[in-house]
C-alpha cells in the first residue's frame, strides 16, 4: 500500500515536471513576423536582434526588450511657427516619411526616436525658411523639401532611422498677406486677360486686312484674265475674217474670174470697210480707177439727157 502510493506520488511529480518544461518551451518560442524585428536582451544587457522566422529564447535569462517594425511610416507634425527672411512670420507643418533600418541603434539611440524627429524637423525647417523671403518660400517647395531630407537623415543615420522623404504640406501666411496677394494675382489675370484680348483683336484686324488685300488682287486678277480672254476672241474674229477673205480670193482665182468682177468685189469690200468705224480709209488705184469711169457715165448720161430736153423744148 505504501508502495502504491510512493509510485502514484513520485509519478504525479515526474507529470508535473514535464508539464512545467513543456509549458517553459512553449511560452519561449518566438515566431517573428515579416517585416519585424525583436531587440532581444540578456540579463539586462543587448543579446542580439531577431529577424523574420522561428526563434528560442532562454527562460528567465532572456527578455524580448522591443518589437519594431520594419515598414515605412508617417509622421503628420503640427503647423510649425516660422519667420522669413523680410520678417513675415507664417506656418508651416509638414510630413515626414521615414523607415528604421537598425533596430538595435534605434531601441538604444535615442530616448523617443519620434519626439526627436519633430524637434529636429521644427529647428531644421526655422534655419531655411530664414534664409529665404517670402515669395522665395511660396515657390521653393522642392528646394525646402530636398534641404530637410537631407539633414534630417544626416542627424537620424545614428538612430537607426532612415529619412525617406519630406514634404511641406501647407504654407499658410497671415491673413493680410493673403489678401494682398489676392490682390496681385487678380490684377496679374486681368493684366493677362487684356493682353490676349489685345493681341486677338490685332489678330483680327490683320486678316481682315489681309482678306482685302486678297479679294482687291484676286478682282484684278479676274479683270485681266477678261481682258486677256476679250483680246484673245477680237484676234480670233479677225484672224477668222482674215482666213476667210484669202479663201475667198482663192476662190476667185480658181474661178478665173474677170478684172470686172474683181473690180465689182472691192467696190463691195470697200463699201464694207466705209460703213464701219474707221476713221481713215486707203482705196487702192483700181478702185480709184472705176470711179473716175463711174463718173464720166454719170457725166455723159447727163449730157444726154440735157440734149432730149433740149430737144423737146424746140
Amino acid at each position: 500500500m505504501n508502495n502504491a502510493m510512493s509510485f502514484i506520488a513520485n509519478f504525479s511529480l515526474i507529470i508535473i515536471l514535464v508539464i512545467i518544461v513543456i509549458s517553459l518551451i512553449v511560452t519561449n518560442i518566438r515566431i517573428v513576423p515579416q517585416a519585424q524585428a525583436y531587440v532581444v536582451e540578456r540579463l539586462g544587457a543587448y543579446r542580439d536582434t531577431w529577424q523574420v522566422g522561428l526563434h528560442f529564447k532562454l527562460p528567465l535569462i532572456d527578455k524580448i526588450a522591443k518589437r519594431i517594425s520594419l515598414k515605412e511610416n508617417v509622421i503628420d507634425f503640427p503647423p510649425q511657427p516660422v519667420i522669413t527672411k523680410d520678417n513675415v512670420t507664417m506656418e508651416i507643418d509638414t510630413v515626414i516619411y521615414y523607415q528604421i533600418t537598425d533596430p538595435k541603434l534605434f531601441a538604444y539611440g535615442v530616448e523617443r526616436p519620434l519626439s526627436a524627429i519633430e524637434n529636429l524637423t521644427a529647428t531644421t525647417l526655422r534655419n531655411i525658411i530664414g534664409d529665404l523671403e517670402l515669395d522665395g518660400t511660396l515657390t521653393s517647395r522642392e528646394h525646402i523639401n530636398a534641404k530637410m531630407r537631407l539633414v534630417l537623415d544626416e542627424a537620424t543615420d545614428a538612430w537607426g532611422i532612415k529619412i525617406n522623404r519630406v514634404e511641406v504640406k501647407n504654407i499658410t501666411p497671415p491673413r493680410d498677406i493673403q489678401v494682398a496677394m489676392e490682390k496681385q494675382m487678380r490684377a496679374e489675370r486681368e493684366r493677362r486677360e487684356a493682353i490676349l484680348r489685345a493681341e486677338g483683336e490685332k489678330k483680327s484686324a490683320v486678316l481682315i486686312a489681309e482678306g482685302k488685300k486678297e479679294a482687291v488682287i484676286l478682282e484684278a486678277e479676274a479683270k485681266k484674265q477678261q481682258q486677256v480672254r476679250v483680246a484673245e476672241g477680237e484676234a480670233e474674229a479677225i484672224l477668222l475674217v482674215q482666213r476667210a477673205t484669202a479663201d475667198g480670193l482663192k476662190m476667185l482665182k480658181e474661178a478665173h474670174a474677170s478684172k470686172e468682177v474683181i473690180a465689182i468685189k472691192s467696190l463691195e469690200a470697200f463699201a464694207a470697210a466705209a460703213n464701219g468705224k474707221s476713221t481713215k480709209i486707203i482705196i487702192p488705184s483700181e478702185i480709184q480707177s472705176l470711179a473716175g469711169l463711174a463718173v464720166s457715165f454719170k457725166e455723159l448720161l447727163k449730157d444726154e439727157n440735157d440734149v432730149k430736153t433740149t430737144k423737146q423744148e424746140d
